[in-house]
């Protein structure tokens, strides 16, 4: 099966978008598509829109632990330092709670590189 190449990343990423958008009309609140939906959004240049996407998956799916490392990165890049740190805890307690090990080790590396950022 050969490869799928996309000429145009633009149109690819606004597909997929689209995709994920319809995959949700059938169910709004599953974690993983708006997970997805955020990640496109962010690669799609649209920051504030997978910021707000982000912090609905903790209000609503607190217990989604990949959402805090990428909140936390999100945040990091919007310059807001203070509240991704304050994310990358509440990821780590999270992750922590449920055993998650990858999750909480990513997380706790995150939150190093802030803080030897901040120094």
């Amino acid at each position: 099966m050969a490869a799928c190449i996309h000429s145009n990343p633009i149109i690819y990423m606004s597909n997929r978008i689209n995709q994920i958008l319809a995959f949700l009309e059938d169910t709004p609140n599953d974690p993983f598509l708006n997970y997805a939906l955020a990640q496109e959004w962010w690669k799609a240049g649209d920051k504030e829109i997978a910021l707000s996407k982000y912090q609905w998956l903790v209000a609503e799916h607190p217990n989604y632990v990949a959402t805090y490392y990428h909140l936390g990165k999100c945040l990091i890049d919007l310059g807001e330092k203070e509240s991704a740190m304050e994310i990358f805890e509440q990821g780590i307690e999270i992750a922590r709670s449920l055993k998650e090990q990858h999750a909480l080790s990513e997380l706790q590396s995150a939150k190093l590189a802030l803080e030897y950022d901040e120094d």
